[in-house]
């Protein structure tokens, strides 16, 4: 199926809030136009962008897709997990990344969506701000946010093991431990839900891919890094990464000198967005 005919605007910047979004509109493959919100001079607190993200965060989008009727219409869309579903609620009529809505694995996505939002994205921000920004190194800060974000990435191991031991993947047999619906599966897994690699897997490999960043390791969650191999070799994913800018983090870990380096740079508007 070709990809819709579509007007979007995004205002993003490189960080995985806004990286989980631009892997979205690749991987559906939709015309977008980016604009970069540079954090680092507050530009997400002015006025102008203030007026359809009251929250003054990154990312949004303005849709100004003309519908059928023809009208002008200008929709605009705020936090990601509210971006994530409504891009394919509208532009992913073939369930390329989702399933159709109120079928079980909708709303399995739909937790999994939720669960991120509400644990690995929170506490693993929180983990990276006391690792690597916070002006003074609080030990129990530290270890309270890593030890939370490695819980979690447990919790995603199994789910990756339970899915691999159900043969949910694209190859498999059982299409899902809750159910078959509509759609084909898209790539050998084991996938957050379902035969497919979905919303729900963009969603939590955001975060999942700056783990060094806030000093946890996969090593300890052998699913979880195969998981994420798999995604980082994804053609849309790696173009989605360099959106609005090239994500250079895995590169700046390399060296000592590179990773403080970025920590610097980052740390300086960090700090000034408190």
């Amino acid at each position: 199926m070709s990809a819709p005919k579509t007007e979007i605007s995004f205002y993003t910047a490189g960080t995985p809030n806004g990286q989980k979004i631009s892997i979205t509109l690749e991987e559906l493959g939709i015309k977008y136009e980016t604009t970069h919100i540079d954090i680092s001079k507050n530009v997400q607190k002015e006025d102008w962008y203030l007026k359809f993200n009251p929250n003054g965060r990154i990312p949004a989008i303005i849709d100004k897709t003309p519908p059928a009727d023809g009208k002008t219409r200008e929709k605009r869309v705020f936090e990601g997990q509210a971006i994530m579903l409504y891009l394919c609620q509208k532009y992913d009529t073939d369930y390329k990344i989702s399933f159709p809505f109120d079928s079980d694995k909708y709303w399995e996505v739909m937790e999994w969506m939720t669960w991120m939002q509400s644990g690995i994205g929170p506490m693993q921000g929180q983990a990276n701000h006391f690792f690597r920004y916070a002006p003074e190194k609080i030990e129990y800060a530290i270890k309270r946010y890593q030890t939370e974000t490695k819980r979690l990435y447990k919790v995603l191991d199994d789910r990756l093991s339970e899915q691999k031991n159900a043969n949910c993947t694209a190859a498999g047999t059982k299409a899902s431990i809750a159910g078959s619906d509509e759609g084909i599966g898209n790539g050998d897994g084991p996938w957050i839900v379902g035969d497919r690699y979905t919303i729900a897997d963009i969603a939590c490999f955001s975060w999942v891919n700056w783990a060094e960043w806030a000093g946890v390791s996969l090593s300890d969650f052998p699913e979880v890094s195969k998981w994420a191999d798999r995604i980082n070799a994804r053609q849309a994913v790696k173009s989605g990464l360099d959106v609005p800018e090239k994500f250079k983090m895995k590169e700046k870990m390399k060296t000592k000198e590179g990773e403080e380096e970025y920590a610097k740079h980052h740390s300086s508007w960090v700090m000034k967005g408190q």
